[in-house]
């Protein structure tokens, strides 16, 4: 299990993530963009098809992960973060999802991902935001 944090950004992601690569080192390992996603899966303006669906910047074995937020009204400063848990076991990952969601909000039931694997998200009990990905099918 590995858990990493998660930035969102209004349209900055790509900048910030290039900034902080340069600031601490490493490699942006996956740029993604909301044009790259099935159209079946959302629905993407034409203003926002060029931001960053999902990007990656591995620095010294740690994963800091972010994208852009396609509800800008809605971003703030304290609900622009997520820590994601990357979980190996299918079965684990649905058993961390239900716990973690208990008391809490579902944001995106845990089902099957675009990209493969399983992902869901969710508010916890204390107000903490989690995206809990398996990218593993049960054996």
């Amino acid at each position: 299990m590995k858990i990493s944090s998660y930035l969102t950004f209004n349209g900055q992601c790509e900048a910030a993530m290039n900034f902080y690569k340069d600031v601490f080192g490493g490699a942006i390992t996956v740029l993604s963009r909301y044009s790259d996603m099935p159209a079946e899966v959302c629905e993407v303006s034409e203003g926002f098809k060029n931001h960053v669906m999902h990007c990656s910047l591995e620095i010294d074995g740690q994963t800091l992960m972010g994208s852009d937020t396609l509800e800008p009204d809605k971003l703030i400063n304290g609900n622009n973060y997520n820590l994601s848990i990357n979980i190996n076991s299918e079965e684990e990952a649905h058993a961390v999802f239900n716990s973690l969601s208990d008391g809490g909000q579902k944001i995106m039931k845990f089902e099957d991902a675009f990209w493969g694997g399983k992902f869901g998200m969710l508010i916890d009990r204390f107000g903490i935001q989690w995206m809990i990905t398996s990218e593993h099918k049960p054996t």
